[in-house]
């Protein structure tokens, strides 16, 4: 983790009591990023799960939860029993593209807009080598923003597992965790492996990489 980082959970202090959209009315907390500040890996997720609701951290919580810090931990970018409640991540950090959970509905494109400034803010000062868009709402906002490509010619399941040029970055998309068959995760893995055996790292000022 980042030598000068303190938190892992919100370590860029970000507002915890956001009420600038209707998601604010069903929530238990606002679920900000969390993991290591200086990571090259940035997994992004639609919306928080009913169990990060509760944990506070993304990605944790439930059953979907697990089976995503597995694969973290497998990777070699977790070095936490898959059920923790607060992973020890090592070169990753975790976030949403809405930042507060709804029990009814997913996020509406107006209230992903409210949340953007609060990603954006996250991409420009952890300045990822590679961005994991985590579902298909994921893929399909960052891939519309952060490439050159139409979202429409990009498919979560099609593309999993595989690299994608963006601006300053590469996207591998990921099937949501909690859609996943067990193909899936295998080759999600042994993708990332290969990628991680590769020079991925692109030539953007970086220091101490």
């Amino acid at each position: 983790m980042d030598a000068n980082q303190e938190e892992r959970s919100n370590p860029f202090s970000m507002d915890e009591e956001c009420t600038n959209c209707d998601l604010c009315e069903r929530r238990e907390q606002v679920v900000h990023g969390y993991g290591d500040v200086g990571a090259e890996f940035l997994f992004v997720g639609e919306m928080p799960s009913a169990g990060a609701d509760e944990t506070g951290v993304p990605f944790t919580g439930d059953q979907a939860g697990e089976r995503f810090q597995d694969i973290l931990y497998r990777l070699g970018l977790s070095e936490s029993d898959p059920a923790a409640e607060e992973p020890v991540l090592e070169n990753a950090f975790m976030t949403y593209l809405a930042r507060c959970y709804h029990p009814e509905r997913p996020p509406s494109d107006g209230e992903i807009m409210t949340c953007e400034p609060y990603l954006n803010a996250e991409i420009r000062m952890i300045n990822p080598e590679i961005i994991v868009p985590v579902g298909e709402r994921a893929l399909t906002e960052i891939a519309t923003e952060y490439t050159t490509r139409p979202a429409s010619d990009i498919d979560i399941v099609d593309d999993h597992a595989t690299t994608i040029r963006g601006r300053g970055f590469e996207l591998v998309p990921m099937v949501h965790p909690e859609n996943q068959t067990n193909e899936q995760t295998e080759t999600f893995v042994e993708a990332f492996i290969d990628l991680l055996g590769t020079d991925y790292r692109q030539t953007k000022g970086r220091q101490g990489r």
